[in-house]
């Protein structure tokens, strides 16, 4: 097991420290690292990750005196030169160091054990016809040396909101020879101002004149592949939905959801002299009252 210095994490140079002090080095590590601070930076994202666990084990008493004891084998190296321990009193040194050179027989054994890096994270967003038709994207973040890299994504077509792509051997190094790890990216599909998706279902609005409404009518209505013609029956209503099928999302059998479109009846805010003799006539001779129907 890989020794975390908690102390240093948390920038602390010894463990005699109260837990008000342990409390406003936490504070300033977790401001300094935090993800809205370091955004696409992944090792701000590890690194607060080491110190929510310092904090952890150093603010429970128990836990601390337990670290404390490793805390000091690891740092025997820090004892002043000013204790001469004598070659016969070696032997009771290791006994309180638990036998140091047996320990550290076994560490250097396991640091020359292959490691596989860790896997990194992240999100990237796309459009609903981006993911639909399928297209390249870039994602550029910060390696180990605080440099950035940017990486090619091939989002292949119909991919599902929430799907991850995978690219081996693009996350953190491996150790001792050991493979590298993977960028493991989701996709996140963004609505627009036109399409919202939900499930494989694709939802959009539909914008109709009154008369278009109770007269009924054959419009032109946006899909992803283009616009497309649908009949509107006579006496639609606002809020009423229209379903067409196969005009929708694809998903992983090869098949589509539907398009729905939803209706919305608009009223014109302005209207020229005969459109407002014709309402006026029309308020006279017309028996509706929307306030009765039920």
């Amino acid at each position: 097991m890989v020794f975390k210095d908690y102390y240093k994490i948390l920038e602390l140079e010894t463990s005699r420290v109260s837990l008000e002090e342990i409390k406003v080095a936490y504070r300033n590590a977790a401001k300094k690292y935090h993800p809205d601070v370091n955004v696409g930076d992944y090792l701000a994202e590890e690194k607060i990750k080491d110190i929510n666990e310092a904090y952890r084990v150093l603010s429970a008493p128990s836990s601390k005196r337990k670290y404390d004891k490793i805390w000091n084998t690891h740092n025997i190296n820090k004892v002043p030169k000013i204790f001469n321990i004598r070659k016969g009193d070696s032997s009771i040194l290791n006994i309180f160091l638990g036998n140091k050179e047996k320990n550290e027989s076994k560490a250097d054994s396991s640091n020359n054990k292959a490691i596989k890096g860790e896997n990194i994270e992240t999100e990237i967003t796309a459009t609903i016809q981006e993911t639909f038709f399928g297209t390249d994207k870039k994602i550029s973040l910060k390696n180990i040396e605080g440099k950035t890299k940017t990486f090619d994504v091939k989002i292949p077509e119909g991919i599902a909101n929430g799907e991850k792509i995978r690219l081996i051997g693009q996350g953190k190094s491996g150790k001792n020879g050991g493979k590298n790890g993977d960028l493991i990216i989701k996709i996140k599909i963004s609505d627009d101002d036109i399409f919202k998706i939900k499930g494989y279902d694709i939802y959009t609005d539909l914008y109709l004149s009154p008369w278009e409404a109770v007269l009924g009518s054959k419009v032109d209505i946006k899909s992803l592949e283009g616009e497309t013609k649908i009949y509107i029956p006579r006496g639609i209503q606002s809020g009423e939905v229209i379903r067409i099928p196969q005009k929708g999302y694809k998903n992983k059998n090869g098949t589509r959801g539907d398009l729905v479109v939803e209706v919305k009846i608009m009223v014109p805010k302005k209207v020229s002299e005969e459109e407002r003799k014709i309402f006026e006539k029309l308020n006279k001779i017309s028996s509706f009252n929307p306030r009765n129907e039920k």
